[in-house]
């Protein structure tokens, strides 16, 4: 939990007295200690802590140091490129052109720093705009927003006849529709 947990707490929750809650927190504390884990059970006035032991301290510090390794899975490299090519976008832009909802995956990309909120579009609701930052230039090495390479004209021709497949469905479905 990060803070400290008092014992009445931890007996309500294992509906003990808060007595017996004590008792079994020494105990495991003790074992704790004696078998050298790495955790140990500290009490702070009436309340119970979990935290790391002294010991491993040292190598705490060492993963902490690691730069931490950011996984762009195909979901959030499909959501980086329509916020890149298509910038600044919103959210249901961005959910319309993947076909799926984008939340998770534009929250994911906003905590990696490769995205950011540039705007509000000035239209009911003011939705959110978002851009590519600093950090995907980097991250991807490209000076300039305006270096992304261009698809190949192949594959944008492909593109524009699904799209067009695709609206054409959505028209037939429609003529099916009876308005009264």
């Amino acid at each position: 939990m990060g803070n400290s947990v008092s014992s009445s707490t931890i007996a309500s929750a294992l509906e003990i007295s808060k007595e017996e809650a004590e008792g079994l927190l020494s105990v495991l504390a003790a074992e704790y200690e004696s078998n050298r884990r790495g955790i140990r059970i500290t009490k702070l006035d009436d309340s119970y802590q979990m935290s790391s032991s002294a010991e491993i301290y040292p190598y705490l510090i060492r993963i902490a140091k690691e730069p931490k390794k950011r996984v762009l899975t195909d979901t959030l490299l499909e959501t980086l490129s329509v916020i890149a090519y298509k910038q600044p976008v919103t959210k249901a832009e961005i959910e319309r052109v993947r076909g799926v909802s984008s939340e998770h995956a534009v929250n994911k990309l906003v905590e990696y720093d490769l995205v950011c909120e540039v705007g509000r579009l000035d239209a009911p609701g003011r939705p959110m705009l978002f851009g590519t930052t600093e950090e995907f230039l980097r991250s991807f090495g490209v000076s300039d927003i305006k270096d992304l390479p261009e698809p190949p004209e192949d594959l944008l021709e492909k593109y524009r006849k699904e799209a067009e497949e695709e609206a054409g469905a959505v028209n037939k479905d429609n003529d099916d529709i009876i308005t009264v």
